[in-house]
C-alpha cells in the first residue's frame, strides 16, 4: 500500500535487482506512476509538500541492520571479530539468526508501513469523499442562497416598477391638474379686467347720478373677489409645482434603485446558473478577502422600502393636492359666478330705476312745455288785451278833454261827467291789473323755461348714465368666462 500521489513498486510483479540503493530509479518511478493511475490535473495554488521531497528526503539515508541485530549489542570492540577483507575465511559479518531476525524486523516495519500506509489511504479517500460532499453541498447552499437573493431582488424590483408606475401616473395627474389651474388663473384676468373697467366708465357719470349705489358696491365686491380667487389659485399653483419637484426626486429615487437592482438581479441571475462546467470561470487570488460590501440585508430591504415609503407618501400627498385643487376651482369658479350675476342683478336693477327716472323727466318736460306754450299763449292774451283796453281809455279820455272846454255854467258835473271819470279810472285800473298779471305770467314762464332746463339737464345726465350701465357695462359683461373655463379644461 502506498500513499495517494506516491509512486507504488510491487516486487511480486517486477523482478527486483540489486540496486546500489534501496530505491529504484527516478525514470522507473515516474513512468510506473504515470501508468498506474490516472492523471488529475491539481490547482496551482495546491502544494504537496510530502510527495516527492519526502520521498527522497528518505531514500537518500543508507539503511544498516546494525541497530537491530543483538548480538553487536553489548560488545565491545576488542570482543568483536577482525576484520577479514577474504568473504572466503570462516569468519562472517552476522550469523544465521541476525540475518532471519533482520528480515523479521524488516517484514514487521513493512507491514506496519503499510498498514499505516493503507489506513492512510482510507483515511484519504474518505476525506476526499467527504470534502467532495462538503464543497458540493456548501456550493448548492450558495447556490440556493443565490436563487432565493434573485427572488428578493425580482420581489424588490416588481414592487419599485408598480411604485414607479403609480408614481408616474400620479405625476402626469399632477401635471395636467396644474395646467388647468394655470389655464384657470389666466381665465380670471378677463373678469377683473371688466369690473375694472366698468368703474371706470360709471366714474365718467355726471351730476346727482354719480352716486355710490349698490352696483358701485357689487363691482368693488366683485373685483375683491377675484383677487381673492387669483390669490388662492397662486399659492395653490405654487404648492403645486412644489409637489412636482418632490415627485420628480422620489421618481428619480425609485429609478436609480430600479436601475440597481436590475444590474444587481443580471450579476446574480449570472452567479446563480454558474455551474463548473460553465465557461468563463477562472481564478481570482484573495477576492474572499476583498469586502466591498456597503449594506447588510436588512439595511438593504430598508433602502428600498423607505424609497417606496417616501414615493408613497409623495403620491399621497398629491393626490390630496389634486383634490384640494378641484374643490378650489370648483369653489372659486362658483364664488364669481355668484358674484357676476349679484353684479348683473344690481346693474339690472338700477338701469331700470334711471330708464324710470329718464321716464318721469321726459314726462315732466314734456307737461312744462305744455305749460310753457300755454303760459306764452296767456301773455299774449294778457299784452292783446292790454292793447285793447287802449281805444276805451283813449275814448273817455277825449271825451273829458272836449267837455273841458264848455263854457261857464255848461261846465257842470253831471251823471256824465263822473261816468266818465269813472270810465278813466277804471280802465286805468284795469291796465294795472293786466299789466301785474303780465309781468306775473313772464316770472312764471321765465321759472318754466328754468325748470325745463333743468329737467332736460337731468334727462341728459340719466341718458348718459343708461348708456354707460346699459350699453357699455352690460356690453362688456357678456363675455363672461363659462364653468367649464372657469375650472380650468377649456
Amino acid at each position: 500500500m502506498g500513499l495517494v500521489g506516491c509512486p507504488l513498486t510491487a516486487t511480486c510483479a517486477h523482478p527486483r535487482s540489486t540496486p546500489t540503493k534501496f530505491l529504484p530509479a527516478i525514470s522507473t518511478m515516474a513512468s510506473s506512476y504515470k501508468n498506474r493511475f490516472p492523471h488529475y490535473p491539481l490547482p496551482q495554488s495546491f502544494s504537496l509538500p510530502w510527495m516527492p521531497r519526502a520521498y527522497y528526503k528518505t531514500a537518500a539515508i543508507n539503511p544498516t541492520l546494525a541497530p537491530f541485530s543483538k548480538s553487536s549489542q553489548g560488545l565491545t570492540p576488542s570482543k568483536t571479530l577482525p576484520f577479514v577483507s577474504n568473504r572466503t575465511t570462516l569468519f562472517t559479518r552476522y550469523t544465521p539468526d541476525d540475518w532471519y531476525k533482520s528480515n523479521l524486523t524488516n517484514y514487521k516495519e513493512s507491514e506496519t508501513s503499510r498498514q499505516n500506509a493503507e489506513r492512510l489511504r482510507v483515511n484519504t479517500s474518505r476525506m476526499i469523499q467527504d470534502k467532495y460532499q462538503q464543497t458540493k453541498k456548501t456550493q448548492v447552499e450558495s447556490t440556493k442562497n443565490l436563487g432565493e437573493r434573485v427572488n428578493d431582488i425580482e420581489f424588490w424590483k416588481s414592487e419599485l416598477c408598480h411604485e414607479l408606475d403609480e408614481m408616474i401616473g400620479e405625476t402626469n395627474a399632477l401635471t395636467d391638474m396644474k395646467k388647468r389651474l394655470e389655464r384657470a388663473l389666466a381665465e380670471t384676468e378677463a373678469p377683473l379686467q371688466v369690473a375694472q373697467e366698468c368703474l371706470l366708465h360709471r366714474e365718467k357719470r355726471m351730476g346727482i347720478d354719480l352716486v355710490h349705489d349698490d352696483v358701485e358696491k357689487q363691482l368693488f365686491t366683485e373685483a375683491d373677489v377675484i383677487r381673492s380667487c387669483q390669490e388662492r389659485m397662486q399659492r395653490y399653483l405654487d404648492k403645486a409645482k412644489a409637489q412636482l419637484a418632490s415627485n420628480r426626486a422620489a421618481q428619480h429615487e425609485l429609478e436609480r434603485d430600479l436601475v440597481n437592482k436590475q444590474a444587481a438581479h443580471r450579476i446574480d441571475d449570472k452567479c446563480h446558473h454558474l455551474r463548473n462546467t460553465s465557461n468563463g470561470i477562472s481564478y481570482y487570488r484573495g477576492v474572499e478577502q476583498v469586502d466591498a460590501t456597503i449594506s447588510v440585508p436588512e439595511s438593504w430591504a430598508k433602502f428600498t422600502d423607505d424609497n417606496i415609503l417616501r414615493s408613497q407618501g409623495e403620491r399621497a400627498a398629491s393626490a390630496k393636492l389634486r383634490d384640494n385643487i378641484e374643490n378650489l376651482l370648483v369653489m372659486t369658479a362658483n364664488e364669481m359666478w355668484h358674484q357676476f350675476n349679484r353684479v348683473n342683478v344690481a346693474f339690472t336693477n338700477r338701469i331700470a330705476e334711471v330708464a324710470d327716472a329718464k321716464s318721469k323727466i321726459q314726462t315732466h318736460l314734456a307737461k312744462t312745455l305744455q305749460e310753457i306754450f300755454q303760459i306764452e299763449m296767456n301773455i299774449e292774451a294778457i299784452r292783446k288785451a292790454i292793447r285793447d283796453k287802449g281805444p276805451p281809455l283813449k275814448v273817455a279820455q277825449t271825451r273829458l278833454d272836449e267837455r273841458t272846454r264848455r263854457p261857464n255854467v255848461e261846465l257842470c258835473r253831471d251823471t256824465a261827467q263822473l261816468r266818465l271819470v269813472n270810465e278813466v279810472h277804471e280802465i286805468d285800473e284795469t291796465i294795472q291789473s293786466l299789466q301785474q298779471r303780465l309781468s306775473d305770467a313772464e316770472d312764471m314762464l321765465q321759472m318754466l323755461v328754468h325748470a325745463k332746463s333743468v329737467l332736460e339737464h337731468d334727462l341728459a345726465v340719466k341718458a348718459n348714465s343708461l348708456f354707460i350701465d346699459q350699453e357699455k357695462c352690460m356690453g362688456m359683461r357678456k363675455t363672461f368666462p363659462s364653468t367649464a373655463r372657469l375650472v380650468g379644461y377649456v
